[in-house]
């Protein structure tokens, strides 16, 4: 059992989930075990969705079944620390001032945390409409968890119908994002022929040809930046490819025969990475026949995709948590989240939750007391609105 941090309720449920080593390469078993039975506890029918081993998405609902009602999400894996200059154990929460501060604090288990909080405020065997929360697993190396959870219901569970009010706690600022780019990674196979390398001619250095395929993103990245769109509501209007990482040779005496890039790509909303990537690799195609002519290949490999978001501005539940939210204004998030995946199981989620992205994924995360007091609230009143109300909600106000 973990050293609890004092203080409110919420701020030691905190503490109990980020002292939970959840990085993704690690099972979450333990923690969706946590939460399960904290939502059993409060009244909540529970449905575990295992992936793999070690991999479970969790499902709690209550009230009776209706597509009006709330769902909340979140995420229960964390980026990894190592490296970092953290000036605390980043898995035991430590209040410093105003702040709270772990891995995950903000991104996101603060927000799961007032989640659970809140929960145990309402008076949950009385709900109108359905409340349900969905904690997924690996949402930070490619929203792994959610894309399987969808895919798992369309299988098993092909008329069930969650409720379409849907918010993703992530990190905003409390500010109301109703879309957000996807994210895809792929890989490119740069293939040469090994050869010694005082006779390169004898060669094919995979290298280079990987240099190549860098100059040809690079091209494309101009071309894709000059079709902006969403321009008023993303800091990033057009689809970004990041070359993240490279590896490639074996020694410094041989030319290389592989080098292998992973690409990280952003669709806008209304888009999708098929398309992109097709086209991307149109581009490639004199290169490979190039490499190919002489022994070696180009290969375009897509390993995960996660889809972009794109929830109408006239939903409901946007008005709804206008007087939660520090800015008025409806805008986009420039990250990734489950909501484009869960947004195909028909439900419109919006990105709404407390802490900064600016502070998530790096050393000394943190989250202020205040806001995470505040997060509770807000989930509470909106429980409330969609879920206790005598009149149902409106899709539409």
């Amino acid at each position: 059992m973990p050293k609890l941090l004092s203080g409110a309720p919420v701020v030691q449920t905190l503490s109990r989930l980020v002292a939970w080593d959840t990085v993704s390469h690690r099972p979450v078993t333990e923690l969706a075990g946590f939460l399960a039975e904290r939502a059993e506890r409060a009244g909540m029918r529970v449905e575990r969705f295992e992936t793999s081993p070690g991999k479970v998405n969790v499902v709690a609902t209550a009230g009776p079944a209706s597509e009006d009602g709330l769902l909340l999400s979140g995420h229960m894996d964390v980026v990894p620390v190592e490296g970092q200059a953290w000036t605390s154990d980043p898995f035991t929460l430590t209040r410093r001032e105003d702040r709270l501060i772990a891995r995950g604090a903000c991104d996101m288990k603060g927000f799961i945390a007032a989640a659970l909080e809140a929960i145990d405020r309402v008076p949950v065997q009385r709900l109108r409409r359905e409340l349900t929360l969905v904690w997924t697993h690996d949402e930070e190396i490619g929203c792994h968890g959610s894309r399987a959870l969808v895919e798992q219901l369309r299988r098993e569970q092909p008329d069930r119908r969650l409720p379409r009010a849907a918010i993703i706690g992530e990190p905003t600022d409390f500010r109301i994002c109703r879309l957000h780019p996807g994210h895809t990674t792929f890989e490119i196979d740069c293939l040469g022929r090994p050869a010694h390398s005082s006779r390169p001619s004898l060669g094919l250095n995979a290298i280079r040809i990987a240099a190549d395929v860098i100059d040809i993103i690079d091209e494309f990245s101009l071309h894709l930046a000059s079709r902006p769109a969403h321009a008023e509501l993303l800091p990033t209007p057009f689809t970004v490819l990041n070359v993240g990482r490279i590896h490639g040779g074996a020694a410094v005496n041989i030319v290389p025969e592989r080098c292998t890039l992973t690409v990280g790509m952003r669709p806008l909303p209304g888009s999708t990475a098929g398309p992109l990537l097709a086209e991307l690799d149109d581009r490639l195609a004199p290169l490979r026949a190039k490499a190919q002519a002489q022994g070696g290949d180009v290969r375009l490999r897509l390993l995960q995709s996660s889809e972009p978001l794109d929830t109408p501005a006239a939903c409901g539940h946007i008005h709804q948590l206008l007087p939660f939210a520090n800015d008025r204004a409806v805008t986009g998030a420039p990250f990734a989240t489950d909501g484009g995946n869960l947004a195909l199981l028909g439900l419109e989620p919006v990105v709404f939750g407390p802490g900064s992205i600016d502070v998530a994924h790096r050393p000394d995360e943190h989250l202020r007391e205040a806001d995470l007091l505040r997060t509770v609230d807000f989930v509470e009143g909106l429980i409330h609105a969609r879920c206790c109300a005598e009149q149902a909600a409106e899709r539409y106000l």
